[in-house]
């Protein structure tokens, strides 16, 4: 009896872990997001158009990955809801106000965790577009 409890209370622990840091699934209808990388001009920049066009408050974002280029550090965010599903290439470079122990830990324990009230700008020209991070209220795991 014991070995069945400790069984099922470990298998109950598992399923708590995997599911306590996964952002919600959504499906992409955007041909852009699918035809390009997060990383391209073109997808920045539909990125823009999408997120110029609609009401951001209701937007969702989740921690997806993290890089380095040239040892300046930058972040994927997963971007959820009004219709959109895609990912946000966020270069971190002039803060780190609220991201301090994820970019330490070099996301390692942070992805699929949600990322409250994001602030970040957006710089585009002819030439770049990029996404710059300001701020994160809070990260739930």
């Amino acid at each position: 009896m014991h070995k069945y409890r400790t069984l099922t209370l470990a298998m109950l622990c598992c399923l708590l872990a995997t599911a306590s840091c996964d952002s919600p699934d959504c499906t992409n209808h955007n041909p852009v997001f699918d035809q390009f990388s997060p990383d391209e001009k073109a997808y920045k920049d539909e990125l823009v158009k999408q997120l110029t066009s609609i009401d951001r408050s209701a937007l969702t974002y989740w921690m997806h990955a993290y890089q380095e280029n040239n040892h300046i550090p930058s972040i994927q965010v997963r971007i959820k809801g009004n219709g959109i599903c895609a990912i946000m290439v966020l270069n971190v470079q002039n803060s780190n106000q609220g991201i301090a122990q994820l970019l330490e830990k070099k996301g390692v324990s942070y992805i699929g965790a949600e990322l409250e009230d994001l602030r970040f700008d957006i710089r585009q020209d002819s030439v770049s577009t990029a996404f710059m991070f300001q701020s994160v209220g809070g990260i739930v795991d």
